[in-house]
């Protein structure tokens, strides 16, 4: 049986500066980003809200939208998290995996 995988981005407070990452555990993964465990550009730029997410059943297909988000323009990202997430709140409390 093949463990979900899920591509994300976050955002910082101002909604300034994103990031797209995947992760095969979502919840763990935006701990991880709020509580700057990793040192990188999200925790260097406070980016640890979550504004969006997909969910996978695999991790190749979660690696090729992935690399769509990553390679895609800044107002694709804004147009999917308006889509998915309006008011650009943090779902993090309320992710349901």
């Amino acid at each position: 049986m093949n463990k979900r995988h899920y591509v994300y981005i976050l955002a910082c407070k101002s909604n300034k500066s994103l990031y797209v990452g995947m992760t095969n555990d979502l919840i763990r993964r935006i701990y991880e980003h709020k509580n700057k465990v990793v040192k990188g550009f999200t925790s260097r730029y406070n980016v640890d809200r979550l504004v969006y997410y997909e969910a996978f059943d695999g991790p190749e297909e979660a690696i090729i939208r992935e690399k769509q988000l990553k390679s895609g323009s800044r107002k694709k990202k804004e147009t999917l998290i308006n889509g998915f997430n309006p008011q650009w709140k943090d779902l993090y409390e309320g992710i349901t995996v």
